[in-house]
């Protein structure tokens, strides 16, 4: 159990510093939500006419794309929740006293990826996907965004003889789609570093460090408010892929390979797949080789693969720590089925002066755990 936290509020255009006393003063509440996709904020300020704060809206220091970095100590542990850029301001006056707010609201660094579509533009000879993001991301590096790409486990190499890949989209959304292609996910991670982002390109992180118990109905032992399952039986789907070859015009079946390529399983009885389904042809994978086509499947059955959600909040004062996504949790309390280690599919933290709490929502697939006890 903590007694108390310290939030740090930076901002600035291209480097963030720390904002003045009035700014924190103006401070209603923050909110940061990390998903397994994104990072966003929202800042919400107290306002009047002619106040200081107000001095500083008309200046512009709240304009879009100012970066901004939160940083909030817990037991003496840093932890950067945002690193960065305002993409939208709202206001809402009101008659009543001190009643009056503005809003700022924003991402983390993949903001500064989806400015500028880039259809046709540039084409990418002889290079694999993992190449592809190394070279596109290398751009941000200004913005302290460090890449981390993981090779696919069925990698490809096109010759140019037979295509040569051009970007669709912005960069964020053709990091995405070639993500999206071999079953791995992109996200833009805050930190470690304050200044600093890990943009990664690869499969969920299922293993490493799991974080302390989430328990409920423990008496003395409970660290959480809520807690909640759902198990969807028929979520789970195999899919069917048929590829034509080009010299014989024949169709041949590709088996999709295991899910557990990219990423081990959290628990003991895994859900069967009770659904069959075939790829639609609209997503081009008549015309590739098996080696694509097989990395698409694979893409599809990994996103069918969670059947067992969790969800439910959190006092950080209670729970003692700051519990964070897009990595492994144990779970206690919760009966013999539902135990275990799961992996965190997002975190919403909500601050306001005094109070720290989160939501969040768990995944796995399937019940039963695979070890009997975790770290309380």
């Amino acid at each position: 159990m903590i007694r108390g936290f310290h939030l740090t509020l930076m901002m600035g255009v291209g480097v963030a510093r720390p904002v003045p006393r009035r700014i924190i003063e103006s401070l209603v509440s923050a909110q940061v939500t990390s998903t397994a996709g994104r990072c966003g904020f929202q800042l919400v300020f107290t306002w009047s006419k002619g106040s200081p704060i107000d001095a500083d809206l008309q200046s512009g220091f709240f304009d879009p794309l100012v970066r901004l970095i939160l940083v909030v100590t817990v037991n003496g542990t840093a932890e950067v929740l945002i690193d960065g850029l305002i993409t939208r301001q709202d206001m809402a006056p009101s008659d009543q006293p001190g009643m009056s707010t503005f809003t700022i609201t924003g991402s983390d660094m993949s903001a500064a990826m989806e400015l500028t579509n880039l259809t046709g533009l540039i084409p990418y000879p002889a290079m694999p996907a993992e190449a592809i993001v190394a070279l596109i991301l290398a751009k941000y590096a200004i913005l302290g965004v460090i890449p981390l790409v993981v090779p696919s486990p069925l990698l490809f190499v096109p010759l140019p003889t037979d295509q040569i890949p051009k970007q669709l989209g912005t960069d964020l959304d053709y990091v995405r789609r070639l993500a999206s292609r071999v079953g791995y996910t992109f996200y833009v991670e805050p930190g470690p570093k304050v200044g600093t982002s890990i943009a990664y390109w690869g499969p969920e992180i299922r293993y490493g460090e799991v974080q302390p118990a989430l328990s409920i109905d423990l008496d003395a032992g409970t660290n959480l408010d809520a807690l909640s399952f759902s198990f969807d039986g028929v979520s789970r789907t195999v899919y069917v892929l048929i590829v034509y070859v080009k010299e014989t015009k024949v169709p041949i079946p590709i088996p999709i390979p295991d899910v557990g390529l990219l990423r081990p399983p959290l628990a003991a009885k895994e859900a069967l797949p009770l659904k069959f389904e075939p790829i639609d042809p609209k997503e081009g994978t008549g015309k590739m080789n098996p080696v694509q086509a097989a990395a698409v499947g694979l893409a599809r059955a990994s996103q069918s693969g969670d059947v067992v959600t969790g969800s439910g909040s959190l006092d950080v004062a209670r729970y003692g720590r700051v519990l964070q996504a897009r990595k492994l949790v144990g779970v206690r309390g919760g009966g013999r089925s539902y135990d275990g280690v799961y992996y965190v599919k997002s975190v919403t933290h909500s601050i306001k002066r005094g109070e720290y709490k989160q939501s969040f929502t768990l995944a796995r697939e399937g019940v039963l755990p695979l070890q009997s006890r975790v770290t309380p």
